[in-house]
Protein backbone atom coordinates (compact mmCIF):
# COMPACT_ATOMS: atom_id res chain seq x y z
CA UNK A 1 0.00 0.00 0.00
CA UNK A 2 1.44 3.35 -0.76
CA UNK A 3 2.31 5.30 2.16
CA UNK A 4 0.34 8.35 1.88
CA UNK A 5 -2.93 6.80 0.74
CA UNK A 6 -4.84 7.54 3.41
CA UNK A 7 -3.50 11.09 4.57
CA UNK A 8 -6.18 12.88 5.89
CA UNK A 9 -8.33 9.45 6.59
CA UNK A 10 -9.91 8.83 9.80
CA UNK A 11 -10.52 5.22 10.08
CA UNK A 12 -12.11 2.38 12.78
CA UNK A 13 -10.69 -0.94 13.53
CA UNK A 14 -12.81 -3.05 15.41
CA UNK A 15 -10.92 -6.06 17.09
CA UNK A 16 -7.59 -4.26 16.45
CA UNK A 17 -5.84 -5.38 19.77
CA UNK A 18 -4.24 -8.98 18.20
CA UNK A 19 -4.39 -10.93 15.30
CA UNK A 20 -5.64 -9.75 11.68
CA UNK A 21 -7.50 -6.35 13.80
CA UNK A 22 -3.88 -5.26 14.45
CA UNK A 23 -2.29 -6.09 11.46
CA UNK A 24 -4.74 -4.30 9.72
CA UNK A 25 -4.64 -1.15 11.91
CA UNK A 26 -1.10 -1.11 11.26
CA UNK A 27 -1.19 -1.33 7.07
CA UNK A 28 -3.76 1.68 7.50
CA UNK A 29 -1.52 4.14 9.77
CA UNK A 30 1.39 2.81 7.86
CA UNK A 31 -0.56 4.53 4.49
CA UNK A 32 -1.27 7.95 6.55
CA UNK A 33 -4.72 7.60 8.26
CA UNK A 34 -5.30 8.10 11.97
CA UNK A 35 -6.39 5.14 13.30
CA UNK A 36 -8.99 5.12 16.18
CA UNK A 37 -8.46 0.98 17.27
CA UNK A 38 -11.36 -0.35 19.03
CA UNK A 39 -11.47 -3.21 21.46
CA UNK A 40 -12.66 -4.70 24.43
CA UNK A 41 -9.34 -5.02 26.10
CA UNK A 42 -7.25 -2.10 26.92
CA UNK A 43 -4.40 -3.50 27.24
CA UNK A 44 -3.13 -4.27 23.69
CA UNK A 45 -4.89 -1.77 22.29
CA UNK A 46 -2.05 0.90 24.37
CA UNK A 47 0.74 -1.44 23.60
CA UNK A 48 -0.02 -1.04 19.98
CA UNK A 49 -0.99 2.45 19.99
CA UNK A 50 2.88 3.06 21.61
CA UNK A 51 4.07 0.85 19.56
CA UNK A 52 3.29 3.39 16.51
CA UNK A 53 3.56 6.37 18.10
CA UNK A 54 7.43 5.25 17.95
CA UNK A 55 7.65 4.45 21.83
CA UNK A 56 6.04 7.41 22.49
CA UNK A 57 2.53 8.60 24.46
CA UNK A 58 -0.34 6.45 23.25
CA UNK A 59 -2.16 9.01 22.01
CA UNK A 60 1.00 10.98 20.03
CA UNK A 61 1.19 8.51 16.90
CA UNK A 62 -1.41 7.32 14.23
CA UNK A 63 -3.37 5.19 16.14
CA UNK A 64 -5.67 6.42 19.09
CA UNK A 65 -7.01 3.17 21.28
CA UNK A 66 -11.22 2.93 22.39
CA UNK A 67 -12.28 0.73 24.39
CA UNK A 68 -15.33 -0.71 23.31
CA UNK A 69 -17.83 -3.87 23.24
CA UNK A 70 -19.23 -3.90 19.95
CA UNK A 71 -22.62 -5.80 21.00
CA UNK A 72 -23.29 -3.03 23.04
CA UNK A 73 -25.12 -0.51 20.92
CA UNK A 74 -25.27 2.91 23.09
CA UNK A 75 -21.63 2.35 23.81
CA UNK A 76 -21.49 1.91 19.50
CA UNK A 77 -23.23 5.27 19.04
CA UNK A 78 -20.92 7.15 21.83
CA UNK A 79 -17.62 5.94 20.68
CA UNK A 80 -18.65 6.69 17.12
CA UNK A 81 -19.49 10.14 18.34
CA UNK A 82 -16.38 10.50 20.42
CA UNK A 83 -14.45 9.43 17.40
CA UNK A 84 -15.76 12.06 15.35
CA UNK A 85 -15.50 14.93 17.40
CA UNK A 86 -11.95 13.96 18.16
CA UNK A 87 -10.29 12.53 15.33
CA UNK A 88 -12.94 13.34 12.71
CA UNK A 89 -14.91 12.07 10.38
CA UNK A 90 -14.75 8.98 9.77
CA UNK A 91 -13.64 7.56 5.88
CA UNK A 92 -13.12 4.25 6.74
CA UNK A 93 -15.08 1.05 9.02
CA UNK A 94 -13.14 -2.16 9.47
CA UNK A 95 -15.36 -4.79 11.33
CA UNK A 96 -12.54 -7.29 12.59
CA UNK A 97 -14.08 -8.24 16.17
CA UNK A 98 -14.82 -11.82 16.54
CA UNK A 99 -14.95 -14.80 18.76
CA UNK A 100 -14.69 -18.72 18.21
CA UNK A 101 -17.00 -20.99 20.06
CA UNK A 102 -16.04 -24.51 18.23
CA UNK A 103 -18.68 -27.39 19.22
CA UNK A 104 -20.41 -29.72 16.66
CA UNK A 105 -23.96 -28.20 16.30
CA UNK A 106 -26.14 -30.40 18.31
CA UNK A 107 -23.88 -30.12 21.13
CA UNK A 108 -23.60 -26.60 21.16
CA UNK A 109 -25.62 -24.58 23.81
CA UNK A 110 -27.69 -21.46 23.96
CA UNK A 111 -24.94 -19.45 25.14
CA UNK A 112 -22.30 -19.97 23.24
CA UNK A 113 -24.49 -19.33 20.05
CA UNK A 114 -25.93 -15.88 21.16
CA UNK A 115 -22.16 -14.74 22.01
CA UNK A 116 -20.74 -16.02 18.93
CA UNK A 117 -23.84 -13.95 16.61
CA UNK A 118 -24.00 -10.95 19.30
CA UNK A 119 -20.02 -10.27 18.60
CA UNK A 120 -19.97 -11.38 15.14
CA UNK A 121 -23.30 -10.35 13.49
CA UNK A 122 -24.70 -8.07 15.75
CA UNK A 123 -21.45 -6.41 16.44
CA UNK A 124 -21.25 -5.45 12.71
CA UNK A 125 -24.25 -4.51 12.39
CA UNK A 126 -24.16 -2.17 15.65
CA UNK A 127 -21.21 -0.43 14.24
CA UNK A 128 -22.24 -0.36 10.39
CA UNK A 129 -25.31 1.22 11.15
CA UNK A 130 -23.68 4.16 13.58
CA UNK A 131 -20.86 5.14 10.82
CA UNK A 132 -22.74 4.09 7.94
CA UNK A 133 -25.29 6.38 8.24
CA UNK A 134 -22.86 9.43 9.13
CA UNK A 135 -20.88 8.33 5.80
CA UNK A 136 -24.18 8.13 3.66
CA UNK A 137 -25.36 11.73 4.94
CA UNK A 138 -21.15 13.06 3.81
CA UNK A 139 -21.85 10.47 0.44
CA UNK A 140 -18.11 9.12 0.38
CA UNK A 141 -16.96 6.45 2.81
CA UNK A 142 -15.40 2.67 3.02
CA UNK A 143 -16.86 -0.38 4.94
CA UNK A 144 -14.81 -3.84 4.67
CA UNK A 145 -16.10 -6.73 7.16
CA UNK A 146 -13.57 -9.56 7.82
CA UNK A 147 -15.59 -12.14 7.42
CA UNK A 148 -14.41 -16.16 6.67
CA UNK A 149 -14.29 -18.57 3.95
CA UNK A 150 -16.28 -20.85 6.14
CA UNK A 151 -19.55 -18.67 5.51
CA UNK A 152 -19.39 -20.42 2.00
CA UNK A 153 -17.96 -23.90 2.65
CA UNK A 154 -18.87 -26.03 5.96
CA UNK A 155 -16.84 -26.58 8.48
CA UNK A 156 -17.35 -29.64 10.56
CA UNK A 157 -17.25 -27.93 14.81
CA UNK A 158 -17.56 -24.16 13.50
CA UNK A 159 -21.45 -24.36 13.07
CA UNK A 160 -22.34 -21.22 14.78
CA UNK A 161 -18.95 -19.38 13.54
CA UNK A 162 -19.75 -20.26 9.62
CA UNK A 163 -23.50 -18.84 10.23
CA UNK A 164 -22.76 -15.48 12.22
CA UNK A 165 -20.14 -15.08 9.50
CA UNK A 166 -22.20 -15.71 6.47
CA UNK A 167 -24.95 -13.63 7.90
CA UNK A 168 -22.20 -10.71 8.50
CA UNK A 169 -21.15 -11.08 5.12
CA UNK A 170 -24.73 -10.38 3.53
CA UNK A 171 -25.55 -7.95 5.77
CA UNK A 172 -22.56 -6.12 4.40
CA UNK A 173 -23.49 -7.25 0.57
CA UNK A 174 -26.93 -5.11 1.17
CA UNK A 175 -25.39 -2.49 3.03
CA UNK A 176 -23.29 -1.98 0.18
CA UNK A 177 -26.26 -2.43 -2.30
CA UNK A 178 -28.16 0.11 0.05
CA UNK A 179 -25.49 2.96 0.26
CA UNK A 180 -24.33 2.91 -3.36
CA UNK A 181 -25.71 5.66 -4.58
CA UNK A 182 -24.21 8.09 -1.52
CA UNK A 183 -20.91 7.28 -2.69
CA UNK A 184 -19.89 4.41 0.33
CA UNK A 185 -18.62 1.30 -0.68
CA UNK A 186 -19.09 -2.17 1.30
CA UNK A 187 -16.84 -5.03 1.29
CA UNK A 188 -15.99 -8.43 2.34
CA UNK A 189 -12.45 -9.98 2.82
CA UNK A 190 -13.01 -13.75 4.13
CA UNK A 191 -9.47 -15.09 5.46
CA UNK A 192 -9.34 -19.23 5.32
CA UNK A 193 -6.55 -20.58 8.18
CA UNK A 194 -4.71 -17.79 9.40
CA UNK A 195 -1.98 -17.52 12.51
CA UNK A 196 -4.05 -15.48 15.09
CA UNK A 197 -4.41 -16.61 18.61
CA UNK A 198 -7.66 -18.08 17.54
CA UNK A 199 -6.26 -20.37 15.21
CA UNK A 200 -4.46 -21.80 17.38
CA UNK A 201 -6.23 -22.37 19.58
CA UNK A 202 -7.86 -25.23 17.33
CA UNK A 203 -4.06 -26.92 16.86
CA UNK A 204 -3.95 -30.19 19.17
CA UNK A 205 -0.17 -31.32 19.74
CA UNK A 206 2.65 -29.92 18.15
CA UNK A 207 2.39 -26.89 16.60
CA UNK A 208 4.47 -27.35 13.81
CA UNK A 209 2.10 -30.68 13.47
CA UNK A 210 -0.77 -29.06 13.82
CA UNK A 211 -0.13 -26.38 11.23
CA UNK A 212 1.04 -29.18 8.90
CA UNK A 213 -2.22 -30.72 9.28
CA UNK A 214 -4.05 -27.57 8.38
CA UNK A 215 -2.19 -27.49 5.50
CA UNK A 216 -2.34 -30.82 3.96
CA UNK A 217 -5.94 -30.94 4.99
CA UNK A 218 -8.11 -33.67 6.78
CA UNK A 219 -10.10 -35.74 5.00
CA UNK A 220 -12.20 -37.12 8.27
CA UNK A 221 -12.96 -33.80 8.59
CA UNK A 222 -14.37 -33.05 4.85
CA UNK A 223 -11.82 -30.26 4.83
CA UNK A 224 -9.13 -29.77 1.91
CA UNK A 225 -6.43 -28.37 2.37
CA UNK A 226 -4.41 -25.01 1.44
CA UNK A 227 -3.29 -25.18 -2.17
CA UNK A 228 -0.81 -22.98 -2.49
CA UNK A 229 1.13 -24.79 0.82
CA UNK A 230 1.10 -22.27 3.50
CA UNK A 231 -1.11 -20.51 6.15
CA UNK A 232 -1.48 -16.99 5.83
CA UNK A 233 -0.36 -14.07 8.08
CA UNK A 234 -2.24 -11.54 9.30
CA UNK A 235 -0.92 -8.98 7.07
CA UNK A 236 -1.85 -11.07 3.87
CA UNK A 237 -5.46 -10.15 4.98
CA UNK A 238 -4.57 -6.73 6.09
CA UNK A 239 -3.20 -5.92 2.56
CA UNK A 240 -6.32 -7.30 1.14
CA UNK A 241 -8.42 -4.65 3.27
CA UNK A 242 -5.80 -1.72 2.77
CA UNK A 243 -6.49 -2.02 -1.07
CA UNK A 244 -10.62 -2.48 -1.06
CA UNK A 245 -10.50 0.60 1.19
CA UNK A 246 -8.21 2.83 -0.79
CA UNK A 247 -9.20 4.71 -4.11
CA UNK A 248 -7.61 1.65 -6.15
CA UNK A 249 -10.48 0.16 -5.27
CA UNK A 250 -12.98 2.73 -6.11
CA UNK A 251 -15.67 0.90 -8.60
CA UNK A 252 -15.73 -2.08 -6.24
CA UNK A 253 -18.31 -3.03 -3.85
CA UNK A 254 -20.24 -5.45 -2.20
CA UNK A 255 -17.46 -8.08 -3.38
CA UNK A 256 -16.39 -10.86 -0.67
CA UNK A 257 -12.31 -11.74 -1.32
CA UNK A 258 -11.49 -14.79 -0.46
CA UNK A 259 -7.67 -14.48 1.04
CA UNK A 260 -7.64 -18.58 2.28
CA UNK A 261 -4.53 -20.09 -0.36
CA UNK A 262 -7.14 -21.60 -2.23
CA UNK A 263 -8.39 -23.60 0.33
CA UNK A 264 -12.04 -23.63 -0.56
CA UNK A 265 -11.54 -23.84 -4.08
CA UNK A 266 -13.75 -20.80 -4.32
CA UNK A 267 -17.01 -22.95 -3.91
Amino acid sequence: MLQSELVGTTAMVTGAGQGIGAAVTRALAAAGAVVAAVDRNPDPLTSLARELAGGGAAGDGPVRPYVLDVTDAAAVEATVDLVERQLGPIGVLVNVAGILRPAPAVELTDEDWAATFAVNTTGVFHTCRAVGRRMAERRTGAVVTVGSNAAGVPRAGMAAYAASKAAATMFTRCLGLELARSGVRCNIVSPGSTDTEMQRALWEGDAEAAERRVIDGDPAGWRVGIPLGRIAQPADVAEAVAFLVSDRARHITMHDLYVDGGATLRA
